[in-house]
């Protein structure tokens, strides 16, 4: 196996470790996820499907240069999310807006642009700390392993391939 094989095969890997604790704190913890987590759990499973499309195929310069930028796109996406996540968090008691309906709710209601900026712009279930590690919230830590990811997805693409 090739060194760029490698490190999408590893990037898979540590996708499926994020989602597979995803799944263990909302079933055996009992950490319901906001609508920001559920939309930076898609992030990370885009990323880990990108990673193992190029595990797969294993392609030549320019595909590896694709998987490279979208990985990073994907990766900047998911940051994205998370970051507003933390900014929602950290706002004063009395400025997050008040919970609001469940996202199967809205995707059954509203069409999926007016769904993606109603989740984006956060409510109350999105503003609750229930978790932390190391002084991190959860999507501190999605935060740090998407960049962790992107970075992974860019060395793995741009730079192991042709060394």
């Amino acid at each position: 196996m090739n060194r760029a094989r490698a490190l999408n095969a590893l990037g898979l890997l540590l996708c499926l470790g994020l989602l597979g604790y995803a799944w263990y704190a909302q079933t055996a913890l009992g950490l319901e996820p906001c609508p920001l987590c559920i939309f930076q759990r898609v992030g990370i499973a885009a990323c880990g499907l990108l990673f193992l499309l190029a595990t797969l195929q294993n392609p030549g310069r320019t595909g590896a240069r694709v998987y490279g930028v979208l990985l990073l796109f994907t990766a900047l996406a998911t940051i994205g999310v998370a970051g507003r996540h933390l900014w929602i968090q950290h706002l004063p008691e009395g400025a997050v807006p008040s919970c609001g309906a469940t996202l199967n709710y809205m995707l059954e209601i509203f069409p999926i642009t007016d769904v993606i900026r109603k989740v984006l712009s956060g409510s109350g279930e999105c503003a609750r700390i229930n978790w932390r590690l190391l002084g991190l919230s959860m999507p501190g830590w999605v935060l740090l392993s998407a960049a962790a990811l992107g970075a992974l997805g860019a060395y793995a693409n741009f730079r192991s391939r042709f060394r």
